[in-house]
Order: structure tokens, then C-alpha cells, then sequence
């Protein structure tokens, strides 16, 4: 019975068909002679000792990224002299809160642009 079972779980009923380069390919042979095992072994334990590690590069228009955060700058630079006036006891005027709504509109135009 415990052979049957051990036969069960070491069965590879599912095929998976790859591509190699020639040097992909002299690599697994040159892998699977070390470890002395078929190339189908040799992928098998690859793929179950090796932890695949997912990188990812962040490529940046630094031009462009310049342009946002000059924007943003002059954004906070004049929320916050409007915070400072308010915060000072200024009186609201409707000037005021129409270069509020502005900076907020600006804010939320930037934050959709692509």
C-alpha cells in the first residue's frame, strides 16, 4: 500500500512545454549532469528550491517629475500663506476663498493628469 501511494505522489501528470536558447539549453544540461538527474528533475527542482525574487525597475521622466513638484511647491506655497492669514485672525473675503477653491482645483488636476 505505501508504495502505491509514494508512486501516486512522485507521478507528473501534467506536461509543460518550454522554449530554450541554445545557451539556455547548455545551461540546463550542464545543471542537470552536475546533479546528476534528468532535465525534467533538474526543472522540477528549480522550480521548488529557488525562490524567484520579482524586481521591478522604475523608469522616471525626470523632466517631468521636476514640473509636478515645482507645481505642487508653488500649490503649498500659497495654501500655506492663506492658512497663516487665516490663522493670524485675517477676515474672510470672498477673494480669499476663490484662491482657495483655485489651489484645490489645481490640486485635484494634478493628481488626474497621466
Amino acid at each position: 500500500m505505501r508504495k502505491k501511494r509514494m508512486e501516486r505522489e512522485l507521478n507528473h501528470p501534467h506536461f509543460v512545454g518550454v522554449r530554450l536558447s541554445d545557451i539556455e539549453l547548455e545551461l540546463l544540461d550542464r545543471k542537470a549532469e552536475i546533479l546528476g538527474v534528468s532535465r525534467s528533475e533538474c526543472l522540477r527542482k528549480l522550480l521548488v528550491d529557488k525562490e524567484i525574487v520579482h524586481r521591478v525597475e522604475v523608469v522616471a521622466d525626470m523632466e517631468e517629475l521636476r514640473s509636478l513638484l515645482g507645481a505642487y511647491g508653488k500649490i503649498g506655497v500659497n495654501l500655506n500663506q492663506i492658512a497663516r492669514y487665516f490663522n493670524t485672525g485675517g477676515e474672510r473675503s470672498l477673494a480669499m476663498e476663490d484662491e482657495i477653491r483655485h489651489c484645490i482645483a489645481e490640486l485635484f488636476t494634478l493628481r488626474e493628469e497621466p
